[in-house]
C-alpha cells in the first residue's frame, strides 16, 4: 500500500477518500472539504501496485471485475467526482505525467484508423444491442450531444429535438437539395432533415446494426424515397452535394486521417455548398484519449483540440464560415443517459451481465464529468470552398431557429 498511498496522498486535495486495502486496514486521505467523501474496498493486494502505476485503467478495470468495491453507501459517480474534482493532481503526478507522455507518442498507432479498422472500431461500440441504447437515450435514438434551452426543465426528447432544429436552421436548406451525411447513427438527423426541408439524404454508416435501424425509422416517418442508408465509409463515398453534414464521425477518424476525412468533404461539396461538422473536441492542447475509453468503449477514436482540427481545413482548402461551441450542453446530456441508465439498470443486465453494467456506468458517469471539470466541449463548424457560400450574417439561423420551434413536437 505503500506506493499507492503516496500517490493517493498527493492527488486527493479536495473530499475525503478513505481506502480498506486488501488485509483490511483503513487509509483516510484528504481534507473532507470540496468535494465527495467516499469509502472503497481493494480486494486484490496486486491491485494496489497496479492502481499507482495506471490508475484511471486499473479502477476501470478493479470496479468491472469487483476487485475494487464501495462501502457505506458511495457510488461509482461520487467515486469518479472525487478523481473529477482532483484531476489536476494525478496529471501533475511523475508516474501519470510519464504514462501521458507514452500516449501522446503512440497515439497514430492507437488511431490507425483504416478503412478495414474503422469498421471494426465502430462496430465494437455501436453495433451492440439497439435495445441497450434504447434504456438511456430518446426516443429517435439521437447518440449525440442534446441542446438544453433550459438545462432544468427540458427534457432529453425536447433537448435532442431542439438540436435537431438548431443543426437543420445552419444548413439553409431547399426543396430537393442533395444532401450527405457522413455517419447516420440510428437515423435521426437524416430523417429530420427529409422531413422538415424536402431535401434528398444520402447517409452513409459502417455499422450495419444502425443502419437496419435507421432503414426501418425511415419507413416509419414517410420519408424512405428522401433517405437512402448506405454501409459505406467515408472514404468511398462519391458525388457532388448541397450539403455535407456529419455528426459525432470526427471523434472516430484519428489524427492521421484528418486530411482524408476534410479531403473529403471538399471533394463532396459542390462549389456553392457547404457542410456541417458537429464533434467532441477539447480545449486544451493536443493531447490523447484515457486508457479506459480507448480500451473498452472507443477504440481508436480520440478528441482533438481546435488547433488540430483548423490546421487539417486549412490544408485541405476549407473556409471556417461559422463556429459554436457547446460547453456544458452534453454533461447534461450525459446526466440524463446516466439516470436512464441506472433506472434500467436491471434490464441492462439481461441482455449483457452485471460486468458490462458496471463498465456503461463507470462510461457515462467519466464521460460526463470530462465536460464539467475537465476539457471537453463540442465544436460545430461550418465549412465551405468559398467565403461566400454560407449567408454574410447569421440572422437566417435565428429566423430559422425560431420558426422550426414553433412547429408542434410529433410524439
Amino acid at each position: 500500500m505503500r506506493l499507492l498511498s503516496t500517490l493517493l496522498t498527493k492527488f486527493v486535495r479536495k473530499g475525503r477518500l478513505r481506502v480498506y486495502d486488501a488485509g483490511g486496514m483503513l487509509h483516510t486521505f484528504g481534507c473532507g472539504e470540496g468535494g465527495p467523501d467516499v469509502t472503497i474496498r481493494l480486494n486484490d493486494r496486486k491491485l494496489e501496485t497496479r492502481l499507482f502505476f495506471n490508475p484511471e485503467l486499473a479502477a476501470a478495470e478493479a470496479y468491472m471485475d469487483g476487485t475494487l468495491t464501495l462501502e457505506n453507501g458511495s457510488g461509482i459517480h461520487d467515486f469518479l467526482m472525487l478523481f473529477s474534482v482532483n484531476r489536476a493532481g494525478l496529471y501533475a503526478h511523475s508516474s501519470h505525467k510519464f504514462l501521458r507522455g507514452v500516449w501522446r507518442r503512440i497515439r497514430r498507432f492507437h488511431q490507425h484508423n483504416t478503412i478495414v479498422n474503422a469498421a471494426k472500431n465502430a462496430q465494437h461500440h455501436y453495433d451492440l444491442s439497439t435495445d441497450l441504447f434504447r434504456l438511456c437515450l430518446d426516443k429517435d435514438l439521437t447518440y449525440s450531444c442534446a441542446y438544453f434551452l433550459d438545462p432544468v426543465n427540458d427534457t432529453l426528447e425536447q433537448a435532442q429535438h431542439n438540436k435537431l432544429i438548431h443543426a437543420t436552421a445552419k444548413l439553409n436548406l431547399k426543396p430537393g437539395m442533395k444532401v450527405a451525411e457522413i455517419g447516420s447513427g440510428w437515423g435521426s438527423f437524416a430523417i429530420h432533415i427529409a422531413r422538415e426541408t424536402g431535401a434528398h439524404v444520402t447517409s452513409i454508416n459502417v455499422a450495419p446494426e444502425q443502419i437496419r435501424v435507421a432503414r426501418a425509422a425511415a419507413v416509419a416517418a414517410g420519408v424512405s424515397d428522401k433517405v437512402e442508408f448506405l454501409e459505406r465509409d467515408y472514404r468511398n463515398l462519391q458525388g457532388k452535394f448541397d450539403r455535407v453534414v456529419s455528426v459525432g464521425v470526427v471523434e472516430h477518424v484519428g489524427v492521421a486521417q484528418f486530411d482524408a476525412f476534410f479531403g473529403k468533404i471538399n471533394d463532396l461539396l459542390t462549389d456553392d455548398g457547404f457542410a456541417f461538422v458537429h464533434y467532441i473536441g477539447r480545449m486544451s492542447m493536443p493531447g490523447t484519449i484515457g486508457p479506459f475509453i480507448r480500451k473498452y468503449i472507443y477504440p481508436g477514436g480520440y478528441t482533438p483540440a481546435l488547433s488540430e482540427v483548423t490546421a487539417a481545413t486549412e490544408r485541405n482548402h476549407l473556409w471556417v464560415c461559422d463556429i459554436e461551441m457547446l460547453r456544458l450542453h452534453y454533461a447534461h446530456t450525459l446526466r440524463h443517459w446516466r439516470e436512464r441508465f441506472a433506472a434500467n439498470r436491471a434490464k441492462a443486465a439481461k441482455i449483457y451481465d452485471e460486468r458490462f453494467c458496471r463498465m456503461w456506468e463507470f462510461y457515462l458517469s467519466a464521460a460526463e464529468l470530462e465536460f464539467v471539470h475537465g476539457s471537453h466541449l463540442v465544436f460545430q463548424f461550418l465549412l465551405a470552398k468559398k467565403r461566400d457560400a454560407v449567408p454574410l450574417t447569421r440572422d437566417y439561423m435565428f429566423d430559422a431557429e425560431r420558426a422550426a420551434r414553433r412547429k408542434p413536437v410529433s410524439v
